[in-house]
């Protein structure tokens, strides 16, 4: 290598024995090799190593970078250094945790693997992951680079939180309870006791599952340590995605749609700015790779021939290939599951017999207006709710307000108003039930309401 072309000396003297020169380049790794003979450096992982390999075939290798062979007079033995193994979406919790610790400031890919001495690809994957749910946001494409936003610090919460120490670890003052301990990754979840926090920061109420003892949250999470497929069928607004999200957090979400295609799920190719062409994996193979569960909101939009390709990560295969990238193999790593909304009402939801086989369980999400009750919204329009949904239930009408609307009564109420709130309600029913829900808020709120529209034109007189 020549050492001539690199850039300006950023660490004169090596941290080890404050002897030699070390070099390293502008991406930030290094490339002059003092300490690959240096004793005195302390072990790889260590404070000061800078991502350092020492001992074995690739001694002195810097993380990254293709191997240099030492020089054989200065060979030394093998030193152990086992970087611990991490549990799924561990890493993308780490990565979330240097981009919160860092904001405002961008950081790419290499100069975060550097800090966490994690391959640099793993962290540039994780990255990626973390920008397309929100948790992060592209600062600059030449060079790469990734600025925390406001929901990476709710991203970094499982890396924060203490790791539990292998068995062997914790001899000291356990007391043995007879019952066998459970397999590796396989402990059945714990039913939660209370709000849940959402990815985007808001707490989601837990209501039990019908028939159980157990919060949606908790039989969620036991459905997908036993590898049972759940459906969520109900309403827009009932909550669906939301207990979703706070039983998962690091779901991969796919949003439905009649033009949803194939390279949607499992990826396309993309032209990056120096002109090339590169395959970009889509949602499903993300998932499956990482482990994680993956969530197909309104699932029954999708056409079914499009949707079909999810199928054998479903099943005994948990295997797909991606056909638009020269036959690939993709497997599913442990932890992956699939988890869907179905709207019924809604126009071009078709949940087939294929689809519906998938998913052994089908639970019904339906509003929880004691919750909206709990929360703050207006009791009028709890009854206006409650009203429309024993209609509906009837055969009588076609729509009902759901929690989403509820809550957003309540915001609208703060912002113009009650009786604004309530001419928009009427407004933002179906045309064909209308009338009959401006008759339930007119009983309510002891007044003809019309749906909410602009009124006379401000003048110098009306100022």
């Amino acid at each position: 290598m020549d050492e001539t072309a690199v850039p300006a000396v950023v660490e004169p003297k090596c941290p080890g024995c404050a002897l030699g020169d070390r070099r390293v380049s502008a991406s930030g790794e290094i490339v002059t090799m003092h300490e690959l003979s240096c004793t005195a450096l302390p072990a790889p992982g260590a404070a000061g190593t800078s991502g350092v390999r020492r001992g074995g075939p690739s001694a002195g290798k810097p993380l990254g970078m293709a191997t240099m062979p030492a020089p054989a007079a200065t060979a030394r033995p093998s030193v152990s250094a086992a970087v611990p193994r991490l549990r799924s979406g561990e890493l993308r919790a780490m990565v979330a945790g240097v981009l919160a610790d860092s904001a405002p400031a961008a950081l790419t890919p290499r100069v975060i693997a550097a800090r966490l001495n994690r391959s640099s690809g793993a962290v540039g994957n994780a990255c990626r992951t973390l920008a397309g749910q929100g948790a992060a946001e592209v600062a600059s494409t030449s060079p790469l680079a990734y600025r925390a936003t406001t929901t990476t610090a709710t991203a970094a919460a499982p890396a924060r939180a203490p790791r539990r120490k292998p068995a062997a670890a914790r001899r000291t003052g356990t007391v043995s309870t007879g019952a066998p301990a459970a397999p590796a990754g396989k402990r059945s979840a714990g039913a939660v006791t209370g709000p849940v926090l959402r990815p985007n920061g808001t707490e989601y109420h837990p209501r039990l599952v019908a028939g159980t003892m157990l919060p949606d949250v908790t039989a969620l999470r036991r459905l997908k340590e036993a590898g049972v497929a759940a459906l969520l069928y109900g309403p827009p607004g009932t909550g669906k995605t939301s207990v979703v999200e706070a039983a998962f957090p690091d779901c991969v979400t796919v949003q439905g749609d009649g033009d949803t295609v194939v390279a949607d799920l499992v990826g396309d190719y993309t032209k990056t700015p120096d002109g090339e062409f590169v395959f970009v994996h889509g949602p499903l193979v993300r998932a499956m790779r990482e482990g994680v569960p993956l969530f197909i909101d309104d699932a029954t939009l999708i056409p079914p021939t499009v949707l079909a390709v999810v199928y054998p990560a479903m099943d005994g295969r948990r295997q797909i290939v991606v056909k638009a990238n020269g036959g690939e193999v993709v497997d599913a790593a442990p932890g992956f599951y699939v988890v869907a909304g179905h709207n019924p009402g809604v126009h071009g939801a078709v949940l087939t017999d294929a689809l519906s086989s998938r998913f052994s369980v089908q639970v019904q999400v339906s509003s929880d207006y004691d919750l909206a009750d709990q929360l703050g919204v207006d009791p009028k329009v709890v009854r206006v709710a409650r009203n429309l949904a024993t209609r509906q239930e009837r055969g009588e009408v076609g729509w009902a307000p759901q929690l989403r609307e509820l809550l957003a009564f309540k915001k609208i109420t703060a912002v113009l108003g009650i009786d604004a709130a309530a001419a928009n309600l009427v407004g933002i029913a179906p045309e064909v039930d209308r009338d009959t829900v401006a008759a339930v808020v007119r009983d309510a709120f002891g007044r003809i309401v019309k749906p909410l529209a602009l009124g006379a034109r401000i003048t110098a007189t009306t100022r």
